[in-house]
C-alpha cells in the first residue's frame, strides 16, 4: 500500500527540476514531505519550486546545488546537507545524462558512467550515516530499460579505448541497477534497516525525439503518445519504490505494460543473469576506488 501521508518525512531528489524527478517531487510534496531538489541548475529548480508550491502551498521545498559530474561538489552537498538537516528518510538517485558526445567529468570519468553511477555512488555513501540513523529510510536508484543487453566495460570505463554513446548509457544504467541490488544486500548483511530499491520509468514521450531546443513535429508527438507515456506516468515507479509499504528492499520497479515501456508500477524481473555476484562486487570495489568514498556499514 502506498504511504499517503509523508508529513515529517525528508526527501532528497537529484535532478528534480524537470521530467520524472520533477513529477516525483510534486507528488511527494503533495503527500506532505519536505523535498530537497538537489540540482546543477539552481535557477531552473527555483522556478520548479515555485510551480510545485502553487499546487501544494502547505508543502515544503528546498533547493540545493549539486553537480554529480564533480566529486568535490558531491562532497560539498553531503556536508551542507548533513550540517543543515539531521535526518534523511528517502534519497532518490534520479538525475541522469543520456547519450552525449564523448566527454568526461571534472574527475576524468566518462560523463554517463561518472554522473549516472559514480556521482550517485559517492553521494549515497556520504549520506549513509544519516540514512542509517533515520528509521525506515529508503534509497531509490533509477535504472533504465537500457540495462538489457548492457555490459560493464571494466577495461574501458573511461571510454578512452573507444566510445559508443548508447552502449555507455546502457553501462551506466546497468551499474545503477547492480549498485541498488548490491547495496541492499550489504545493508541486510550488516543488519541496517534502510532499504535500497531500483526502478525505471519505462519510456517517456517527453525526452525522446528532441534535438537541441526543437520539439518533435505535432504528428510525431501524437504517434509517440500512443506508444509511450508521460513524465507523470514515468514518475509512478519512483513514487511506488519510495512509498510502497510492502517492499522489503532489493526490488526492481517498472511499468507493467508490454515490454515494460508504459503502464502502472509493479515489481519487475530484470534481464536474465543481470545480478551476477562477481560483477556486482567488482563494480562496488572499483566504484569505491574511483570515488574515494568507502561505505561505513557499522550499525548505528
Amino acid at each position: 500500500m502506498l504511504e499517503q501521508n509523508l508529513t515529517g518525512k525528508r526527501v532528497v531528489i537529484t535532478g528534480a527540476n524537470s521530467g520524472v524527478g520533477y513529477e516525483a517531487a510534486k507528488t511527494l510534496v503533495e503527500k506532505g514531505a519536505e523535498v530537497i531538489l538537489a540540482v546543477r541548475n539552481e535557477q531552473k529548480a527555483l522556478a520548479a519550486k515555485e510551480t510545485i508550491l502553487k499546487g501544494s502551498p502547505k508543502g515544503s521545498v528546498v533547493v540545493m546545488g549539486l553537480n554529480l559530474a564533480d566529486l568535490k561538489s558531491v562532497g560539498e552537498f553531503a556536508q551542507n546537507y548533513s550540517s543543515r538537516f539531521h535526518s534523511l528518510d528517502i534519497l532518490i538517485n534520479n538525475a541522469g545524462v543520456m547519450i552525449p558526445p564523448y566527454q568526461t567529468t571534472k574527475d576524468g570519468f566518462e560523463m554517463q558512467f561518472g554522473t549516472n553511477h559514480l556521482g550517485h555512488f559517492a553521494l549515497t555513501g556520504l549520506l549513509l550515516p544519516l540514512l542509517k540513523t533515520t528509521p525506515n529510510s529508503r534509497i531509490v536508484t533509477l535504472s533504465s530499460l537500457a540495462h538489457r543487453g548492457a555490459t560493464i566495460f571494466f577495461d574501458n570505463l573511461d571510454g578512452s579505448n573507444g566510445y559508443k554513446a548508447m552502449k555507455f548509457y546502457g553501462q551506466s544504467k546497468l551499474a545503477n541497477l547492480l549498485f541498488a541490488k548490491e547495496f541492499d544486500n550489504r545493508l541486510k548483511e550488516h543488519g541496517i534497516l534502510a532499504k535500497s530499491i531500483a526502478c525505471h520509468p519505462g519510456i517517456s514521450s517527453t525526452n525522446l525525439f528532441k534535438v537541441g531546443k526543437k520539439d518533435a513535429p505535432g504528428y510525431l508527438k501524437v504517434l509517440m503518445n500512443l506508444f509511450l507515456q508521460s513524465a507523470e506516468m514515468g514518475a509512478l515507479p519512483t513514487i511506488y519504490a519510495a512509498t510502497e509499504t510492502s517492499l522489503n528492499g532489493g526490488e526492481y520497479i517498472g511499468p507493467d505494460g508490454r515490454g515494460n515501456r508504459k503502464g502502472n508500477p509493479t515489481i519487475e524481473t530484470p534481464a536474465s543473469g543481470v545480478y551476477n555476484e562477481e560483477t556486482m562486487k567488482k563494480l562496488w570495489e572499483v566504484s569505491e576506488k574511483l570515488t574515494g568514498v568507502v561505505y561505513d556499514f557499522t550499525n548505528a
